[in-house]
């Protein structure tokens, strides 16, 4: 095997594994975790190791201020939230019919006396 061949056949992963091991070294324990574990499963795991490190660490920075889905005290209600350009539009109900508003009058189903389904 030629020398070049060799080199790039094995150093280049190995410098990859390597420079992945030491990224999440030196960035683990500005997030609190441990950086020799982390930088185990970084080189130990190719790949798959290093974006297991890049996703736990981006699960422990969340911010319930934030997050566009996080219910509020801001008139969203469970994290549901209308758009300011569907505001004051009518609800829709099952299978995109209109939702029920009361109007017993208007209904467009001929429900026996009592019975509103």
């Amino acid at each position: 095997m030629q020398p070049l061949v060799a080199v790039i056949l094995v150093g280049v992963p190995l410098a990859w594994l390597v420079g992945f091991a030491a990224y999440a070294y030196v960035d683990a324990p500005k997030y609190g975790m441990n950086p020799r574990k982390w930088a185990l499963i970084a080189f130990v795991v190719p790949l798959f190791g290093f974006l297991a490190y890049v996703f736990e660490r981006d699960e422990l920075d969340y911010d319930p201020e934030e997050d566009p889905y996080a219910g509020g005290d801001d008139g969203r209600t469970g994290g549901f939230a209308v758009h300011e350009s569907r505001q004051g539009e009518k609800r829709l109900g099952p299978a995109g019919t209109e939702a029920d508003d009361g109007d017993d009058e208007n209904d467009e189903w001929d429900d026996p006396d009592g019975v509103d389904l």
